[in-house]
């Protein structure tokens, strides 16, 4: 059996990949492989996951497709978008490969989803991935844990940094809810049980240890294995912003990383009943044990999930990465879309800015330039119903080098009137400094201003339609 492994150079990627290997054939899958070897039953392959191309090529052949992906950090030197609507892109491609291909089955690591009416947006995030996984038809089994304990990652070493760094703590109303903390030896041991699965459709399975705590507990318990003394006041007036600030400063973390999972300590994430599954949910380690072997470990202070961390040669290329959500009118597709976006351009830059098309080629001109800013090209093949792919060929604006990969899609989001329309891999021919205090800017204001029309216009077409179809004359001939 053949297993694709994204995130296999992160932490919790590379733990189940020892797991796995004397059993299985294993394609481990990173953005930049240059310091990894292939060994028995482990082939390394580079792709970027948000090339829909690159996802395609390294899942051909795969039985088992296992997806380990988060872009809480940024991918690019310039990164305009939330993580969740790049997250929304990276499942979409993942989802989309494995229709392709005939995957037998998909599985993703997430987090517990509490009950709550509204969702902080890391987890409403990490739910719609999973949406979006399964909205292919191939059976996904997502596995959802509340803390991971390990010597690296993101959350524990939070904790433990916390605890190592702070005299004391003042406890904000959050330090009282509940979650259920997993050892990670615990969480790679259900995600390999979890390749020998074969579900017919789509399940949720919770996982756990043996007790749910709260995080105020769990500060006390890896105080008491770190032989600390920690005083803990109560203060629940702090507001989470506040706990944003002060935790990202003491834990050295990026605030891409800390923020979103501060939001999410705002629900209490305990297991489901109706997510267990015996023998993968009830996980063994006790949350003081599993800080014992995770302390033995080295707790990496610049650790993180390996899924969207810059490398050096990153550092090297002034590209950009810029993604939108916009809600557009039910009735329009994303054809539509694209071509209202085009014409919209002329009509709100009056004589400054001037859109043609000709064929599958669209140009964007400016008064004082001879020659287009910018040349898109539709490409028929990369584009379908719900995606619009146009590569950037060329333009005074553009630095295109043969081969070059800049790209600028409209995508939908699973079936609803949401729409990414995403910029990867621009190299902008202006000086960095001057690119981003300019160009940069006006092409984040263009789209805020389009999103906004598309939403008035989603509004109003929606109204119509409603009033239209609750008329007593609606449907007669």
């Amino acid at each position: 059996m053949k297993i694709l492994l994204t995130g296999a150079s992160g932490y919790i990627g590379g733990n189940l990949m020892e797991s796995l290997k004397e059993e299985y054939e294993i394609i481990a899958v990173s953005r930049n492989i240059d310091n990894k070897e292939d060994e028995e039953n482990v082939t390394w392959k580079e792709a970027d996951l948000y090339s829909q191309l690159d996802v395609e090529k390294v899942m051909e052949g795969v039985d088992i497709a296992i997806y380990l992906v988060h872009s809480m950090q940024p991918s690019s030197k310039l990164d305009q978008g939330t993580f969740a609507d790049k997250d929304a892109i990276l499942a979409d491609n993942f989802a989309w490969a494995a229709k392709k291909h005939d995957i037998d089955h998909i599985i993703y690591l997430s987090g517990i989803v509490p009950d709550d009416d509204e969702l902080s947006t890391h987890l409403e995030s990490r739910l719609e991935c999973e949406r979006i996984l399964g909205s292919y038809g191939i059976p996904v089994s997502t596995m959802r844990a509340g803390l991971i304990v390990g010597p690296k990652g993101s959350s524990f070493p939070i904790l433990h940094n916390l605890v190592k760094r702070l005299p004391g703590l003042l406890l904000p109303a959050w330090a009282y809810n509940r979650t259920h903390p997993v050892a990670l030896k615990d969480v790679i041991t259900g995600l390999t049980k979890l390749v020998t699965r074969k579900p017919e459709q789509s399940e949720s399975i919770d996982i756990g240890g043996p007790e749910e705590k709260s995080y105020r507990q769990l500060f006390e318990e890896t105080a008491e294995v770190m032989d600390k003394k920690l005083p803990m006041v109560d203060v629940p007036i702090i507001p989470i912003f506040l706990s944003k600030l002060w935790v990202s400063v003491v834990a050295q973390k990026p605030k891409e990383m800390v923020y979103p999972l501060l939001d999410s300590l705002t629900h209490s994430m305990v297991m489901k009943e109706e997510n267990y599954v015996e023998g993968i949910s009830n996980a063994p380690t006790t949350f003081k044990e599993s800080v014992r072997i995770a302390l033995e470990g080295e707790l990496d202070q610049s650790s993180s999930s390996g899924g969207g961390i810059l490398q050096k040669k990153d550092l090297e290329k002034n590209d950009v990465k810029s993604v939108q959500r916009i809600r557009i009118p039910a009735q329009w597709s994303i054809e539509d879309t694209a071509d209202y976006y085009i014409n919209w351009l002329s009509r709100i830059g009056g004589k400054l800015i001037n859109t043609s098309v000709d064929q599958n080629e669209t140009s964007i001109t400016l008064p004082f330039f001879k020659n287009p800013i910018l040349v898109f090209e539709k490409s028929d093949e990369r584009s379908y119903e719900d995606r619009l792919l146009f590569y950037i060929k060329g333009g005074q604006f553009s630095r295109t080098d043969d081969g070059g990969r800049a790209r600028l899609e409209f995508r939908r989001i699973l079936d609803t009137d949401e729409v990414l329309i995403a910029l990867h891999e621009y190299e902008p021919t202006l000086p960095w400094f001057v690119y981003t205090l300019t160009q940069a800017k006006v092409h984040l204001l263009v789209m805020k201003a389009f999103g906004f029309e598309t939403r008035l216009l989603a509004d109003m077409l929606g109204s119509k339609y409603a009033r239209y179809v609750s008329s007593p004359h609606a449907g007669r001939a």
